[in-house]
């Protein structure tokens, strides 16, 4: 068969997700506790035949991706290759705004951003819509070049929702039940016929769970 095995990684955590500020793609930083989740990430994955890591083009998801490429053992992981398709979703002129902000300025958008209108897009932001056929491409893309490897892919938690939702035919439009933790290790296999869900949210590297930018 020919596949791709993917592990999925979350950015580490930021000010902005304790704070339950949206950042879309606005570049901030991890803060110490992300950093420090991107190390265990690190040391979980350090004997992982890796064969590259892409990530989001964002700091938070680079620096989250360069700590694991510091510490892995294939020579070909020391490299990490940014790549836009990983950005988180654009949230327009929601970006830098906290939710309760949303809500109080915006309520009728932010009523249709949190019933997860797939055809909604804040004012200079992306659809789910949009976002999910972005994913599927960057994918598509990226994992048609490593068949009978296996490439890590860190990004944002609208990426890894999207990637969720692609391996298990959940419709964009339903809740999530599953979780978007920072630095949580997903697993997932892909083939020319799409994404197929091997193990998600592996956290035993973790201490306790983390803020989610994208539960509303």
């Amino acid at each position: 068969m020919s596949a791709t095995r993917i592990i999925a990684i979350r950015h580490g955590e930021t000010a902005w997700n304790v704070d339950t500020r949206l950042q879309g793609h606005l570049d901030i930083a991890l803060n110490a506790r992300g950093q420090w989740q991107a190390q265990r990430a690190a040391l979980a994955l350090a004997d992982e035949d890796i064969a590259a890591i892409y990530t989001s083009d964002l700091s938070r998801a680079r620096a989250t991706a360069q700590a694991i490429a510091d510490l892995n053992v294939s020579p070909a992981a020391r490299q990490v290759h940014p790549h836009t398709g990983l950005r988180e979703r654009g949230f327009g002129i929601f970006e830098g705004q906290t939710y309760a902000q949303i809500n109080l300025d915006w309520p009728e958008e932010s009523r249709r951003w949190r019933q997860r209108d797939p055809h909604f897009a804040p004012q200079g932001g992306e659809t789910l819509t949009e976002l999910r056929e972005r994913v599927t491409n960057t994918v598509n893309t990226l994992a048609g070049q490593h068949v009978g490897q296996q490439i890590v892919l860190v990004a944002h938690g609208g990426v890894m929702d999207a990637l969720y939702r692609l391996a298990t035919h959940v419709s964009i439009e339903a809740p999530r039940s599953w979780d978007l933790g920072n630095a949580a290790i997903n697993r997932l296999l892909w083939t020319p016929e799409g994404l197929t869900l091997v193990g998600w949210s592996d956290t035993r590297h973790l201490d306790d769970a983390t803020l989610d930018e994208e539960t509303a």
